[in-house]
């Protein structure tokens, strides 16, 4: 309280004080700091350390925020997603682990009654899986994902370049169809290469290439660019060998009425799964704008908890102004008495130590604002180098943030070196020296 109360008085005095005598402050503070230009250099090493780790971790934080947020809005904000849950914990057998519980109460006809509510403009079902992939002397294990024919009607990334999607028909038919991603083409049939109407096996099985779809991308850290689309009940009665889904996703009319859509979407899951109670479901139902504020709040969270990592290295680099300010006075007693013997106040002397120890971590600011710039940029780089449209940039609000922890490192950790040299007497300081 003691120091708090000083600097009150410091900024009062300050305020009061004609302007030259605050320049003739500055300069003495440049001017005892150049002369010290090792040691004000090796002073700023912590400060610019813990300011480029706080530019960084908030450009990194909010790209990585931007990222998804846009990944998910790709989707759509029309949308809501039932997927199979594992019920509470007290529900289950105490031999059984919630984890390596399959959930198999999920049908296509769960997706095919929500289809008939009346906000409801289109579903599909889905589920997902591996395989071999054989074409002439090429083998290799794909991502299967076995959709609904109304697939690219709800989700709004999913277009097809070339042939063309599978129909109702052939899902409730089982036909041996597959629609590939861009890469899969690449892969097994060369760049540019005709796909459509070629056949390749899947567990022995002769499937035609039906489309192939537009280059997507990464979502989510999901390349959609490498799987491989199949009817869902072909996915599921041919490939998998199960009569259950994974989710099925519904596309709403009028997107104002979501939460009344997800009530409706709820109570027909309870009723057809018999489950009342909440603790009994066996399925989740979300929806974009939900998913958009769990990000928010994780992301939040993980910033917040990474700036107060960082800041460790800004109390180790303020420790280190501690104690090259304590040195600098033990140093300059001399100067101090003499100053204080021709007139100089207590204020004068505090002031002078305290504005050396901000201008210190004040220029370890800028260099570390600067630095924060190169390394963000080269991460950038970095990933979209990696095929990632992943930006870190770098807002006011976090620059702010850093010159103000780098201000408050200096006038915190100054604020009792500077107390001690202004409290020593002058005709002790002459002595001493």
């Amino acid at each position: 309280m003691l120091y708090l109360y000083k600097l009150y008085e410091l900024f009062d005095f300050i305020n009061s004080m004609p302007f030259h005598e605050l320049f003739i402050s500055i300069k003495l503070a440049f001017q005892n700091l150049r002369g010290n230009t090792g040691r004000t250099l090796l002073t700023l090493v912590g400060i610019v350390i813990g300011i480029t780790s706080v530019i960084v971790i908030s450009a990194s934080g909010q790209g990585m925020k931007s990222y998804v947020m846009e990944e998910v809005e790709s989707y759509g904000s029309d949308y809501i997603q039932v997927e199979t849950k594992v019920p509470s914990p007290e529900r289950i057998s105490g031999h059984m682990n919630a984890m390596t519980i399959q959930i198999t109460t999920l049908k296509v006809e769960d997706a095919e009654a929500a289809a008939k509510l009346s906000n409801v403009k289109d579903v599909y079902a889905g589920s997902i899986g591996q395989a071999m992939i054989n074409y002439r002397d090429i083998n290799k294990r794909i991502l299967l994902i076995g959709a609904g024919a109304h697939a690219p009607d709800v989700d709004n990334g999913l277009k097809v370049s070339e042939g063309n999607f599978y129909s109702d028909s052939d899902d409730k038919n089982l036909a041996q169809v597959v629609v590939i991603g861009s890469e899969v083409q690449d892969t097994l049939f060369g760049p540019n290469q005709q796909a459509v109407g070629q056949e390749i096996k899947i567990k022995g099985q002769n499937y035609r290439v039906a489309g192939v779809l537009e280059k997507r991308g990464t979502v989510a850290f999901f390349n959609f660019d490498s799987v491989i689309y199949v009817p869902v009940r072909t996915l599921q009665k041919k490939i998998m060998g199960v009569d259950h889904i994974a989710f099925f996703t519904a596309k709403m009319k009028d997107p104002n009425l979501l939460d009344s859509t997800i009530a409706d979407i709820t109570d027909l899951m309870k009723r057809r799964h018999n489950v009342p109670e909440p603790d009994k479901y066996d399925f989740i139902v979300s929806s974009a704008k939900e998913a958009e504020e769990m990000i928010s709040s994780v992301f939040a969270a993980i910033n917040i908890l990474l700036l107060a990592l960082t800041s460790i290295s800004l109390v180790v680099g303020g420790v280190g102004i501690m104690n090259v300010m304590y040195v600098a006075v033990v140093e300059r007693t001399f100067e101090i008495g003499l100053r204080k013997a021709v007139g100089a106040r207590a204020g004068d002397i505090m002031k002078q130590f305290l504005l050396e120890a901000v201008f210190v971590t004040l220029a370890g600011g800028v260099l570390g604002i600067l630095l924060g710039f190169v390394f963000s940029y080269l991460l950038s780089y970095v990933f979209f180098s990696l095929g990632y449209n992943l930006e870190l940039p770098i807002t006011l609000d976090s620059i702010i943030l850093a010159v103000g922890f780098s201000v408050a490192t200096g006038l915190i950790f100054g604020i009792y070196p500077a107390y001690r040299a202004s409290k020593l007497s002058p005709i002790e300081a002459i002595r001493k020296s």
